[in-house]
């Protein structure tokens, strides 16, 4: 694709630009004012383009960013070249949409989720986090599901934010998903107490993880008797 291609699109979302959009989105840590409904249509229309998403990619720009990663082919990535896409992906919408659309359908998420886990970096560390909690839902066999735990109460209760909800969400994932684990998993959420006063709307989960747990564990056994 040539470089008038990335100019157009940029020009798009520059047009779709609203200054209320954005002030939402600055609240939650992201950089750009275009309605994700109509940053996916422009997607859709698109296609997939595996080298414009490569070119959109370098412009830096986050809502450029959410477009490359919705027109990509995850395949087409190689490990190196996800890693540092990760490592600067450094708004939160960005960074989930890579991990959510991208790295978990490519061949090399499971050579990356130990070493993100690992990382200094919080931000990254809770993308290998992430990968983790989607293997303790679809794929768990070969895991340490109590080694798992015992690392998320050592460490959750000090863990900086990104990091914390991405341990916690695992946490409660094992506990949903894993009988034998839950109530370790119930036990260990009520007593680090993390997100116990998150502000949740009516009608929605609590992401403590002793009621997430408990609530997603009686939906199943509802769908279950029904």
């Amino acid at each position: 694709m040539t470089e008038t291609t990335v100019a157009e699109v940029m020009a798009e979302l520059a047009a779709l630009e609203d200054p209320k959009t954005r002030a939402v989105n600055e609240r939650h840590g992201d950089d750009h004012g275009v309605n994700l409904g109509k940053l996916r249509a422009l997607a859709k229309r698109l296609k997939t383009q595996q080298e414009l998403a490569r070119r959109l990619w370098k412009t830096d720009d986050t809502a450029a960013r959410l477009v490359a990663i919705l027109i990509c082919r995850p395949k087409a990535f190689d490990r190196d070249e996800l890693d540092v896409m990760l490592r600067e992906a450094r708004t939160p919408k960005v960074h989930d949409w890579l991990v959510n659309y991208v790295v978990k359908k490519s061949p090399h998420a499971e050579e990356l989720r130990p070493a993100w886990s690992a990382d200094p970096d919080p931000v990254v560390a809770s993308a290998g986090w992430a990968l983790t909690t989607e293997r303790v839902a679809k794929k768990p066999e070969g895991l340490d599901l109590a080694g798992l735990l015992d690392v998320i109460e050592a460490e959750m209760k000090d863990a900086p934010d990104r990091l914390q909800w991405a341990m916690n969400h695992c946490l409660a994932r094992i506990g949903i998903e894993h009988a034998e684990h839950r109530a370790r998993a119930i036990a260990i959420g009520e007593r680090l107490e993390v997100l116990k006063d998150y502000p949740t709307p009516p009608g929605c989960t609590s992401p403590f993880a002793p009621v997430w747990i408990s609530e997603m564990v009686r939906r199943q056994q509802d769908k279950t008797v029904a």
